[in-house]
């Protein structure tokens, strides 16, 4: 097997290619291995497909070593290449993926990546691309907005990025218009909430557990639609947001519109906003549905 890992330089706080190649070095398969440092936004899924069109034999695994971000342009890369597994080495921001496997420390080890076992990984497909965690729209797209945003500017996002996305989002999206059918039924029939998350992984936004129940590799999609909340009742609720409890609380029955789907529409105005694991896009018509056991996805023990 060949292992390739790829590299986007400006993930988290940046500066770590020397350390990373010295690894790399030291491994036993490092005569398979070989590193690609990225050039720009796309560089990711453009050469993971260059690569599997040029080596059509070779059995591969590619290692996306960044952020939220990067492993996406990486799984997209490798969507319908059979003979190509999948995993990540955590260095990002927020590291939001893997922490539906049981956090980042679990894939810091790279002899462990190389070796480890592959399970099944469900994608959703989001019209013509890809999203491995979570897609979301609504107040959270606002907070994407700007840390993407920073991540452009600065080279990188951060926490303080997201602060900076809730406080604008408190201002601009509370009540936002859009529809949202799952599996063919309107969740929404007054045609507006707060925000919609869907989720293949449980985490968003570097803290929220947002989708709890949600199984990579299930062949579903965890819906959880929030209908439009008061600022001032908007704090009390964050915090179950936060820990993955919103679901289970009773006080908050009323705000939640959960359901699990294999497909969802959206229906929205002008100059909507989606992100997709963190990706901006617009469109007024989006059809999300679960490709099961999409990628072979290395997970260390």
């Amino acid at each position: 097997m060949h292992y390739v890992f790829i590299l986007n330089p400006l993930a988290g706080p940046g500066g770590i290619e020397e350390k990373l190649a010295e690894q790399i070095k030291q491994l036993p398969e490092a005569k398979d291995c070989k590193l690609y440092i990225t050039k720009e936004e796309k560089d990711a899924t453009r050469y993971v497909r260059d690569y599997c069109q040029k080596h059509p034999d070779e059995e591969i695994r590619f290692i996306a070593c960044g952020g939220d971000g990067t492993i996406s342009e990486v799984f997209n890369g490798a969507m319908g290449q059979p003979n190509v597994s999948v995993t990540c080495y955590p260095c990002g921001s927020g590291n939001d993926f893997v922490k539906s496997f049981g956090g980042p420390e679990k894939f810091l080890d790279l002899h462990k990546l190389i070796q480890a076992r592959t399970q099944d990984l469900d994608m959703l497909k989001v019209n013509d691309e890809y999203s491995n965690n979570v897609v979301n729209f609504g107040f959270d797209a606002t907070v994407a907005i700007k840390v993407q945003e920073d991540r452009r500017k600065y080279g990188h996002g951060s926490k303080s990025s997201y602060t900076k996305g809730i406080l604008i989002a408190l201002v601009k999206s509370m009540r936002n218009k859009f529809k949202v059918y799952a599996d063919g039924k309107l969740l929404n029939p007054s045609g507006e909430a707060m925000m919609c998350t869907l989720g293949n992984g449980q985490y968003v936004g570097g803290s929220f557990r947002c989708a709890p129940r949600a199984i990579t590799n299930d062949g579903l999609m965890e819906v959880c639609l929030i209908r439009t909340v008061s600022r001032l009742r908007f704090p009390f609720v964050l915090p179950s947001y936060v820990k993955g409890t919103h679901l289970d609380n009773e006080k908050y029955k009323d705000i939640f519109t959960y359901c699990r789907a294999r497909k969802v529409e959206v229906e929205a105005p002008e100059g909507f906003a989606l992100s997709r694991d963190g990706e901006i896009v617009y469109g007024t018509h989006f059809i999300i549905e679960v490709i099961p056991a999409a990628l072979k996805l290395a997970v260390p023990e």
